[in-house]
């Protein structure tokens, strides 16, 4: 399970990164100044403007394109080719806090793991009902006090007596208080064939300084912007019923 939680980031030695980046760029700058190189850039020639286009031949070819090419001359069926984005609600739902704490300048930073970012400390997920195709699924996520045994309140029987999670503006909430340096998010995916919650999780966030590669305490503004988040649910709810 990846621990870090806006990607894998390895850290070693400045010594072993100079011995590392060495030998992975001496093929790639030897590729550039190969005539007879497909990446081969001319002297006083720019290169691609995107990571993803690569100049073939002399002419540039986009990375959809070349994928499809490939594929074709692979032998692949091109009524199977499925373009699928990289989803992650989790990540979504990260980068809206940094938009709120400092907008998207610190949503950047978070992404790349610069400053005051988070990191995943652990995850339970419970898969309640099978998913069947076709189907849709509505993925959410909240903060809470944590820690809880079910996210469901659309559930009949035994688990509608577990307990969920308190919210800001809940009975428990003068009692309740975020630690300085993690707080819980509970995630659930709704079904819109079935009608109900299918899937549910339960993770530990860590505010982590990966400057200083150390968890740390945020400062009041992003506690603000957490306990906000956590009646933003139901108050949304509530004015949309007026």
């Amino acid at each position: 399970m990846l621990r870090n939680f806006v990607g894998a980031t390895f850290r070693s030695s400045r010594n072993a990164t100079n011995i590392s980046n060495k030998r992975f760029y001496t093929p790639i700058q030897a590729a550039f100044r190969d005539p007879s190189s497909p990446f081969h850039i001319a002297p006083g020639a720019q290169g691609p403007a995107h990571e993803e286009d690569h100049g073939l031949g002399g002419e540039t070819i986009s990375a959809p394109d070349e994928a499809r090419s490939e594929l074709l001359k692979l032998g692949y069926d091109p009524t199977s080719f499925w373009e699928q984005p990289i989803v992650w609600g989790r990540i979504k739902w990260m980068v809206s806090l940094g938009e709120e704490m400092g907008g998207p300048e610190k949503a950047e930073a978070m992404l790349k793991g610069k400053g005051v970012s988070l990191i995943l400390k652990s995850v339970s997920i419970n898969y309640k009902r099978p998913v069947t195709y076709p189907d849709r699924l509505l993925i959410a996520h909240k903060p809470h006090f944590g820690p809880i045994q079910s996210a469901s309140h659309t559930e009949t029987g035994p688990s509608s007596s577990q307990v969920t999670p308190p919210t800001s503006d809940g009975p428990d909430a003068k009692a309740q208080k975020l630690a300085k340096t993690h707080f819980h998010v509970l995630a659930v995916a709704w079904s819109y064939k079935q009608r109900r919650i299918v899937t549910e999780s339960d993770s530990v966030l860590v505010w982590y300084d990966y400057d200083k590669l150390a968890k740390c305490n945020p400062g009041e503004e992003a506690r603000k912007v957490l306990e906000r988040r956590m009646s933003l649910g139901r108050d949304t709810f509530e004015k949309e019923q007026q």
